[in-house]
């Protein structure tokens, strides 16, 4: 199969539109069987719910070009739980988990010519997504959705390597007790955005969020998950209902107790022993881990032993495993891998 003709060790973290995407819809109960189609555009009424109260989710994933030229996904059965739960959270019904891994397995396979080649440090990102899509004017949930899937390939996230990151402790919270801090709901990441602007215009690279009760507690940033490393090499992420649940977290948890034999925990973890950590990172589907070499908490800094040149042992370890598994040089856990072709 020929690939497009793109500058794939150029690209970006950027929107590019690629052949196929897929679109199912629920309606009077049900829904439809789901189809592939060239529009990439969506026609909604001006009063349709998502308009009017942000009834969405979401989810990402990406496509790889392994070692061996065959193009997988990472584990899409687990986004497929996670957007389950989502849709139950926010009143939505549930689009089935195997016809989801289906939906992105054809919508991989229709644009294979857009997954980046092995070794470009490009892959092909995947939106799976759902919104509230007929009329709805008083607060309540909508009748009608569609769920759909689409691709776009990008760049590695870090371009000439991953350098460590400053990060803030913001005085903004980011989910609420009992509200929706862990499910990818649209509305999680509308109300980060005034924060993460107000960051990169002071200097800084993302915020930390603390638990909206006693702002004692490491939650995450608006979309990443805090990994820690202690000084006895003991890897440690932090444990809250409002925290969404990151498979790339899962995944490296699994990697460093399984494949690197280091103790794992995860807890709450207190602001005040940050300090005494010697690597901390954040991880998600776009860079897998970005390093943090210094956290500001106002007045006070705290810098890593791990320094701001670069990734700490245990973290580039972590790293180096999981994006091996991904790329097929490393032998992966049963089931990780979902081969489209």
């Amino acid at each position: 199969m020929e690939k497009k003709n793109i500058d794939w060790s150029n690209l970006g973290f950027a929107y590019m539109q690629t052949d196929k995407r897929y679109v199912s819809n629920y309606k009077d109960g049900a829904w439809d069987e789901g189809t592939l189609t060239s529009d990439a555009n969506i026609v909604l009424n001006e009063c349709a719910c998502v308009l009017q109260y942000a009834q969405t989710c979401f989810e990402g994933l990406k496509a790889y070009t392994t070692e061996d030229g065959h193009i997988v996904t990472f584990r899409p059965d687990l986004n497929a739980q996670r957007m389950a739960s989502s849709a139950k959270r926010l009143e939505m019904p549930v689009f089935p988990e195997d016809r989801f891994v289906e939906a992105v397995h054809k919508v991989v396979e229709a644009n294979a010519a857009y997954v980046p080649p092995y070794g470009s440090g490009a892959t092909l990102y995947i939106r799976p997504y759902m919104f509230g899509s007929n009329s709805v004017i008083g607060v309540k949930p909508a009748e009608e959705y569609q769920f759909r899937v689409f691709t776009t390939p990008v760049g590695p996230y870090f371009k000439g390597g991953a350098k460590p990151i400053t990060i803030r402790v913001c005085d903004y919270d980011r989910a609420a007790p009992h509200g929706t801090g862990h499910v990818k709901a649209g509305l999680n990441y509308a109300m980060s955005l005034y924060a993460i602007v107000d960051a990169h215009e002071k200097g800084f690279d993302e915020n930390m969020y603390l638990d909206s009760a006693t702002r004692t507690k490491v939650e995450e940033t608006g979309g990443a998950n805090f990994l820690f490393v202690t000084k006895d090499n003991t890897v440690v992420t932090p444990k809250s209902p409002t925290i969404l649940p990151s498979i790339t977290r899962r995944s490296l948890l699994y990697v460093a107790e399984h494949y690197l034999g280091l103790k794992t925990e995860e807890r709450e973890v207190y602001m005040d022993e940050v300090k005494d950590f010697a690597e901390c990172g954040l991880c998600g589907t776009a860079a897998v881990i970005s390093p943090v070499g210094k956290i500001v908490d106002h007045d006070r800094e705290i810098c890593f032993p791990s320094g701001m040149e670069k990734m700490g042992p245990v973290i580039q370890k972590l790293y180096d495993t999981l994006t091996g598994i991904q790329m097929g040089h490393i032998e992966a856990p049963e089931g990780w891998i979902h081969k489209i072709c």
